[in-house]
């Protein structure tokens, strides 16, 4: 506004004015640090993966995985449920597939420097989830009126799970807590369960969940359990790819988690999947999907 009243010629303010208001409407950048600590949630996930003895070595490899079967399943045609979306300008283009998939190798994700915890940190542009854009939906609805409105359903919706733990330490450690709780919840096993889709915000941080729930000292002293929970079996986990190779859109990352379940319980003939993804402010959320075979 001082700019404007300084501007002498009337074409000038009108200008002004016009980047004010076009800059009224442009969309605010996603923050990346933590609202409750302003620590950025890589330097927490750096802290989360030291904590819990997950190596560079382990995070690269588990980085690697996500790439490799996010591209598998591109190409064999199982990530139906995307919109292709059209750019115009100098070179129009149809975009139908997730770009952000590359699969590199561990030579060169060794090579990459710490991204947040320098110079002895674990977290590489690699192994993190990258910011990208994307949108996704879904509909809710009860099965009676699915089937008379001629929708086939993809899945039931069970269960659902809320958790929230200190954002300091345990930042991003809700699969951890949400997981048992859920299962807890619904009287069912680890074993019962054929599909996990677990957000990656970083690969650090769904191992560390990993590790944390295979701990008998975490899962006494935090989560109030006579032992470990135990170890989730990796070939049932994101083996579509999750956020490290698709990408993480904030707000959008759910739906695709349970799109991914749908999908995988239909492709893989399971039951039950279970969804789990931590937050911002310490906060996760857990869904029990069970497979629609009618």
């Amino acid at each position: 506004m001082l700019a404007i009243q300084k501007a002498k010629a009337p074409v000038d303010k009108l200008k002004l004015g016009g980047d004010i208001l076009k800059n009224m409407f442009a969309p605010e950048l996603p923050a990346v640090a933590e609202f409750s600590t302003g620590e950025t949630m890589g330097h927490s996930g750096d802290r989360l993966a030291a904590a819990f003895n997950v190596s560079r070595k382990e995070q690269d490899e588990f980085a690697l995985r996500s790439h490799k079967l996010a591209k598998a399943a591109t190409e064999a045609g199982k990530l139906k449920d995307i919109v292709p979306v059209f750019l115009d300008g100098k070179k129009p283009q149809t975009i139908k597939t997730d770009n952000g998939i590359r699969v590199s190798t561990p030579e060169k994700m060794a090579a990459l420097k710490p991204a947040f915890v320098k110079p002895h940190g674990t977290i590489t542009a690699a192994n993190a989830s990258f910011l990208t854009d994307g949108a996704s939906a879904c509909l809710i609805m009860t099965e009676d009126y699915a089937l008379a409105n001629g929708y086939k359903p993809m899945a039931y919706l069970r269960q659902y799970q809320y958790v929230a733990q200190d954002p300091k330490d345990q930042l991003l450690l809700s699969p951890a807590y949400v997981i048992p709780k859920l299962l807890d919840r619904t009287g069912l096993t680890l074993k019962d369960v054929d599909v996990f889709e677990i957000h990656e915000a970083f690969a650090g941080q769904v191992l560390a969940n990993l590790n944390a729930l295979d701990s008998d000292y975490f899962c006494r002293e935090h989560m109030g359990r006579s032992s470990k929970f135990g170890r989730l079996p990796m070939e049932k986990i994101n083996n579509w790819g999750g956020s490290l190779s698709i990408g993480h859109p904030f707000g959008a990352t759910g739906v695709r988690l349970a799109a991914h379940a749908a999908g995988r319980l239909k492709e893989e003939k399971g039951q039950y999947a279970v969804i789990a993804a931590c937050a911002a402010g310490g906060h996760g959320v857990g869904m029990l999907v069970e497979a629609y075979n009618k």
